[in-house]
């Protein structure tokens, strides 16, 4: 589902009453971990954490008008989905996010490229997300991102 949101709270506010607790917790939990440089707000129609203008001028290379996409998540029909660009552009880190998952959680990982799907709300791996939002630094991100572009 897609809303029209100004703000992360404006985003919290529409979803349905019994996600808007999970929400809030998941995105205390990034907040908290969150490493310097990135900036939260409304990216994409999800809450996202980004590389602001001020820190990466260049922006993202889809539209250098979009700051630099990191993470973000949202309230989907049948799942709150986690989306976070390192665990694509970094297979260490993919594998210690997989590596660690089942010791957080006993349902199986249900997961795409950079979407980590949550069907069970009382289920989300919270100390887990927070452990994954402090692995990159946002200057570790944004040579990752260069890196890949210049493969291109």
């Amino acid at each position: 589902m897609q809303y029209e949101a100004k703000s992360p709270e404006d985003y919290i506010s529409q979803v349905p009453e019994e996600r808007q607790e999970t929400l809030k917790k998941l995105r205390k939990v990034i907040k908290d971990n969150l490493p310097k440089g990135f900036e939260e707000g409304i990216q994409y129609k999800m809450i996202g954490y980004y590389v602001p203008h001020s820190v990466y001028p260049d922006g993202y290379h889809c539209d250098p008008k979009t700051p630099l996409p990191f993470m973000s998540f949202a309230s989907q029909k049948n799942s709150v989905n986690l989306y976070h660009s390192g665990i694509y552009a970094n297979p260490e880190l993919h594998e210690w996010f997989v590596t660690e998952y089942p010791k957080h959680c006993k349902r199986k990982l249900d997961m795409g490229k950079s979407c980590i799907r949550f069907k069970k709300m009382d289920e989300i791996p919270f100390e887990l997300i927070g452990e994954l939002t402090q692995k990159m630094t946002c200057d570790e991100w944004i040579d990752i991102y260069e890196t890949a572009l210049k493969k291109k």
